[in-house]
């Protein structure tokens, strides 16, 4: 049995399966077992203690990050505060000897930060929580994609985009996975402010902007379109649509319109305990993640890439990116140290 110690309890004191419920992905794996929680607000400790009681009994609840490390002594450790925490907090599990991490997104407030993560996990499996890693409509997608059904892809565009940093490392990671996960080379793009009213906007825009590709392939990613991601894949030979975040996908030729054969959306949060039996088996085998330090990498990368090609008129910023102190903080979460 995995001890798994939990950072940030605020989202995980209800037992109904849903996005950032790491603790219920937990409970679903029967080689795991939580062992003691941070969070600074009293109230949140007590809520997982009593939410999870009749699972994992009186769990040892901590407002000192260090010292639940120290008195737990955990195998796996879930990062589940606000990105401004993650950078220092993975350092600190791997100094303690945690034997895998599985962090929520946004990854980091600057690149310099995420430097500091991929040295910290250079030999400790990292499982950075973008879902769509482990979704199986998105697998079912990527192996259609595979036997080029519109011929060679020369373009991939990301609709709906709420968000560069927070949601935005959502899209930026899906659309490469569908690619096949080629390396970004340059960036190109636009914040979109709107609303001037709007804090959350004002803190963390969505964006207009283009990714260069291997092989003269383009990306473009854009807030225009419904809310949720949806995506335009252009090939030689026709173009594929994929509809409300993979719940459906068609391909387009000049002979025909067929769709794709897609797992219906399952009940709960299927790709939450994919991730959690994903990093299980990484640990158990010193293995890597289907999320690891590269995807986490390159999806961080692109958004503060985007930040900084906006502050340059939308001049092509090559990757890796050049400033690594470009701070984006995103949006509130939780946990934030007391004054």
């Amino acid at each position: 049995m995995l001890r798994v110690a939990i950072a940030g309890c605020h989202r995980q004191i209800l037992r109904q399966p849903g996005s950032h419920n790491f603790a219920s992905a937990f409970h679903d794996n029967p080689e795991t077992a939580v062992a003691g929680v941070f969070d600074y607000g009293a109230e949140e400790r007590a809520g997982f203690v009593e939410c999870w009681r009749d699972v994992w009994g009186e769990v040892p609840a901590f407002d000192d990050y260090g010292r639940m490390l120290d008195e737990v002594r955990p195998d796996i450790v879930c990062i589940a505060t606000r990105q401004t925490m993650h950078a220092d907090q993975i350092e600190q599990a791997v100094a303690a000897g945690v034997r895998g991490i599985l962090c929520d997104k946004p990854l980091v407030t600057r690149l310099a930060e995420l430097d500091r993560v991929a040295a910290a996990c250079e030999s400790t499996p990292l499982a950075f929580a973008l879902d769509r890693r482990w979704n199986p409509a998105y697998h079912a997608l990527g192996s259609a994609l595979e036997a080029r059904p519109v011929g060679e892809i020369t373009s991939i565009t990301a609709y709906g985009l709420s968000n560069t940093i927070n949601h935005g490392c959502h899209a930026y990671d899906a659309l490469l996975m569908l690619l096949g996960d080629p390396e970004p080379a340059w960036v190109s793009g636009f914040l979109d402010p709107g609303d001037p009213g709007d804090e959350r906007r004002l803190s963390d825009p969505p964006c207009r902007a283009q990714i260069g590709l291997p092989d003269g392939v383009h990306a473009y990613v854009t807030c225009d379109g419904p809310r949720g991601l949806a995506f335009e894949i252009a090939g030689e030979g026709g173009r594929i649509s994929v509809y409300s975040d993979a719940e459906a996908a068609r391909i387009h030729t000049d002979e025909s319109q067929e769709p794709i054969p897609l797992p219906p959306k399952a009940e709960g949060w299927p790709a939450g305990a994919g991730m959690v039996a994903d990093l299980v088996r990484a640990v158990k085998e010193e293995g890597r993640t289907a999320c690891d330090v590269p995807q986490a990498r390159r999806a961080t990368e692109i958004g503060f890439a985007i930040w900084s090609s906006s502050q340059r008129d939308g001049s092509r910023v090559r990757l890796p990116a050049d400033d690594r102190a470009l701070r984006v903080e995103s949006y509130p979460w939780g946990n934030e140290a007391p004054a």
